[in-house]
């Protein structure tokens, strides 16, 4: 989908054996920040992560002097090398729920990290790797990093020790054939390139979305400011909201360069000044729906229940059983043409994204919004004056709203809907997205995202190569017994009304009778 909503105290000491430090968990001089921003001192780094600290200059009371030894954590057992142990048992703990301190950690290939403090920094934003604290992370670690080698490098401050010896990878809750395939199936991905770009691809994209914004100046420039070419104006611009909307999703997910700050670069400026949106803001609402796709209070597309629809069965069931009724829900298939496609940018986004700016101070990103307003008003304030730009803007944005809701919530509303289960990443993924048939125009409308599975589960591959990879993951999914839906595109759209009226119904039978 697309957009693009972000502590806890240090670990108990007791009386245990102390543990030298490592030398590979030793703070290097200077740290990089996040792929390819901003490098910082070591000191720098500790004190705004909260890695042995809490603030700068200041030592938290958990936080070893230079050369003093670590204690063991309280429960866990001593290692070879130096490095502590845990079960699954004791990481599950350390959610970031529950009665103070609350700790968060998370597991990556084996290795427990403590995350409390780090998560406050972390490049994608606080929730979203929260969202996995005391869980294991591996997959979608995987997943949303593209130099992994660095940021692993970078991480060693946060490692505490690793799983025991008698404990499996991951949660012996998740099916471990299924994991291992599909980690199988990734590693056949690589080797096929399918994670490689094609660079002229993403160029003519981007050459299409410049030539149908500059045809729509020139047929307002041309025919003048009648009826009928405002209107095809106004559709030309809707189609370059829609279609750019989709480019600076594949610069966000990093799928356009091999270097992350060369698609954070271009992202900001395809969002920003082609669209008049913060690249922060979308990353911090983004990349929560991909870790957690429609798990309720961790994936902010699904926000809207229950204040405006019930989302899910089971959501649906529970809160009429609360007796909850902020909606007439058993109507929310009607409504949802009022206050859904049509509202949604030009009602909400418009403003919000101001609010979150401002409030977060990204000036930035407020940069490359104004950019882009400032070209909008100054190309067609002569031929339409001030009232006739404003309502060519805001129709454009009820064009692309319609566009977006519809696009991005036919491969989500009518899944899956529930809270965390914590399953296995494949899972997670299948149950919350369903495809929609391959075809040029169906490629087209929807920016590829009508392979929104193969997008869900690889993230940063490039979107011209999902249809590559989709007869590997049908074939994971009949080995597995997982469906794999793919359906017509007008079928997709009826079944996102379908599921919200029978959500409502499930909604109101609990409401009146449990």
């Amino acid at each position: 989908m697309i957009p693009g909503s972000i502590p806890a105290r240090t670990a108990r000491v007791s009386s245990c054996p102390v543990l030298s430090i490592p030398e590979h968990a030793r703070l290097p001089a200077t740290l990089p920040g996040p792929e390819g921003g901003r490098t910082a001192s070591a000191a720098q780094w500790a004190g705004r992560t909260g890695v042995g600290g809490e603030a700068p200059g200041r030592r938290s009371r958990a936080e070893p002097s230079p050369g003093e030894a670590i204690p063991a954590m309280e429960g866990s057992e001593p290692g070879r090398g130096g490095m502590r142990r845990f079960t699954w048992e004791e990481i599950g703990q350390r959610s970031g729920r529950g009665p103070a301190p609350q700790e968060r950690w998370l597991v990556i290939d084996r290795k427990v990290y403590d995350i409390s403090h780090f998560c406050r920094r972390h490049p994608g934003g606080s929730r979203v790797i929260s969202h996995y604290a005391g869980q294991d992370a591996t997959d979608p670690f995987i997943a949303f990093h593209l130099d992994k080698a660095l940021v692993r490098k970078y991480m060693s401050p946060l490692l505490i020790g690793e799983l025991a010896p008698d404990q499996p990878s991951f949660e012996p809750s998740k099916n471990k054939k299924l994991v291992e395939d599909f980690r199988e199936l990734r590693a056949t991905v690589e080797k096929m390139g399918l994670l490689q770009p094609n660079h002229a691809f993403f160029f003519l994209y981007l050459c299409h979305i410049l030539v149908l914004d500059v045809a729509a100046w020139l047929i307002i420039w041309y025919f003048g400011a009648s009826l009928v070419p405002f209107l095809f104006s106004a559709v030309l611009l809707g189609t370059v909201q829609a279609q750019a909307g989709w480019l600076q999703h594949d610069f966000g997910h990093l799928s356009v360069f091999s270097k992350s700050r060369w698609n954070h670069w271009v992202h900001k400026f395809v969002i920003g000044h082609l669209k008049g949106a913060p690249a922060s803001w979308w990353n911090h609402l983004h990349f929560q729906h991909h870790a957690k796709p429609n798990c309720f209070r961790k994936d902010p597309d699904v926000n809207m229940h229950p204040l405006f629809f019930a989302l899910g069965k089971t959501l649906s069931v529970e809160l009429g059983v609360q007796k909850k009724k902020f909606m007439p829900y058993n109507h929310q298939h009607k409504y949802f043409f009022i206050i859904g496609p049509p509202a949604l940018v030009p009602l909400y986004f418009q403003w919000y994204i101001f609010y979150f700016v401002v409030q977060r101070k990204q000036w930035v990103d407020l940069a490359w919004m104004m950019s882009f307003y400032i070209r909008f008003f100054l190309t067609y304030l002569p031929f339409l004056g001030v009232k006739g730009t404003l309502g060519l803007h805001l129709l454009v944005r009820f064009i692309e709203s319609n566009w977006f809701v519809w696009v991005t919530q036919m491969n989500h509303i009518p899944m899956h809907i529930d809270y965390d289960k914590n399953v296995d990443w494949f899972s997670t993924q299948l149950q919350a997205t369903c495809n929609v048939h391959q075809s040029f125009f169906n490629d087209w409308f929807s920016g590829h995202l009508n392979f929104q599975i193969e997008h869900h589960l690889f993230p940063t591959m490039p979107r011209h190569n999902y249809w590559k990879v989709a007869p590997l993951v049908k074939s994971l999914c009949a080995k597995h017994g997982i469906e794999y839906q793919c359906k017509p595109l007008l079928t997709a759209f009826a079944d996102i009304v379908h599921s919200l009226k029978d959500s409502g119904e499930l909604w109101l039978d609990a409401y009146l009778h449990k």
